[in-house]
């Protein structure tokens, strides 16, 4: 079968599309992790509790959701190429601006067009993905998504390098911007120049049935736990296990690194035990981690806690979004569309869920919240269905 792909382009080529389409999945993860991992740094300097910080992470997921129907708009309008581009170069340039903000309102406000250009290269960044794994002929997408999540431990571990050597947060973010944007101005002419979606007309939201409704809210109870390790991870480091300010992005970097080597053995392993076995197993593993966590606030066990997270959280939204891809009763993009959307709606409800909790009791209180959700992962896989 991979013959096939002779007869559409030359295989050097496809393989520079590959290389290209995952050098952009890199700097998009790269850029949210180095903000992630500062998360600490920043709540300090704008003296924010808990309940604060987690109204104000809601501008990121708000610009996410606010530019979505733009984005693909944009994206069928003038081809995901140039959408990728432009929006590369936006998300990577708005980073340093959020190590200038000097009050909350302007964190806010930075926070939300970082999520909007965020979302933009995500959607134009999948569009070349979809449309290079045509090429392949054979799935290829996880290790994209695996490429995202290894870029995401590599922004924590650099993370960590610059608060251990008191780097500003700034300065940090202009060293990841450079990068970024040298990256991007050698691989950019490598990225497919026409979609192969091209001249398809889909809503890019949808009223989903039954099963689109199921997988939906898998991907949501994952994607609370996977937005919450993402922002509060380091706080959790600081306040909760009380590390070493060089020691609080640990927990971040442990849930990362899991998460990205999960996603390259995803395929492998669901092949093993089956997509429906293998989401039953990944929400009891984040539930087990988060209680390891909860229960024994110290920093070897949160730190294994927060791998066993990082490892159950890998599969589950590939694996869901796969499953919506072959939908029967709707066709693939717009099963994918609602199940983004329902599941994208954790990434509201997270950061500010999160923080209200812990003002009102405890950040344990509500990283044990999160642990109940991750075990809905599991509860609702056992009762969807999964072609295996």
């Amino acid at each position: 079968m991979n013959q096939v792909i002779a007869d559409i382009q030359p295989k050097p080529l496809v393989r520079a599309s590959r290389i290209a389409v995952s050098v952009f999945f890199f700097s998009a993860g790269l850029c949210f992790a180095s903000w992630a991992s500062r998360i600490p740094n920043i709540q300090q300097k704008l003296r924010l509790n808990e309940a604060v910080l987690g109204t104000v992470l809601l501008s990121l997921p708000c610009g996410l959701m606010t530019s979505l129907p733009v984005s693909g708009f944009l994206v069928a309008k003038l081809g995901s190429r140039k959408i990728a581009i432009l929006a590369a170069l936006l998300y990577a340039s708005i980073l340093p601006f959020i190590g200038l903000v000097e009050e909350t309102w302007q964190l806010a406000i930075i926070l939300f067009l970082f999520g909007a250009a965020g979302n933009m290269l995500n959607i134009s960044i999948n569009t070349q993905g979809v449309s290079t794994e045509a090429l392949y002929k054979r799935s290829i997408m996880a290790s994209f998504h695996g490429v995202w999540s290894l870029a995401g431990f590599t922004g924590a571990a650099i993370g960590t390098l610059m608060v251990s050597q008191s780097v500003s947060p700034f300065i940090h973010f202009c060293i990841i911007t450079g990068m970024v944007v040298l990256a991007i101005g050698i691989i950019y002419k490598y990225l497919l120049h026409k979609d192969i979606s091209s001249g398809n007309s889909q809503p890019i939201f949808a009223k989903p049935d039954k099963t689109i409704l199921k997988l939906g809210l898998i991907a949501l109870c994952c994607m609370i736990c996977e937005g919450t390790m993402f922002d509060w991870s380091g706080v959790y480091f600081r306040k909760v296990v009380i590390v070493p300010k060089e020691l609080t992005t640990l927990g971040y970097v442990a849930f990362m690194s899991t998460m990205a080597g999960g996603r390259f053995a995803g395929d492998r392993l669901s092949t093993k035990f089956g997509k429906k076995r293998m989401i039953e197993l990944s929400g009891i593993t984040i539930a087990t981690g988060l209680a390891i966590a909860v229960l024994f606030p110290h920093i070897i066990t949160s730190t294994l806690g927060f791998l066993l997270v990082g490892f159950g959280v890998s599969s589950v939204v590939p694996l869901v979004y796969g499953e919506a891809g072959r939908s029967k009763t709707m066709s693939a993009g717009v099963a994918l569309a609602a199940v983004s959307t329902i599941g994208y709606i954790g990434f509201l409800l997270g950061p500010p869920l999160i923080g209200f909790i812990a003002q009102a009791a405890s950040l344990r209180w509500s990283f044990t919240l999160i642990a109940v959700l991750g075990f809905c992962t599991s509860v609702l896989a056992k009762y969807s269905s999964f072609d295996d």
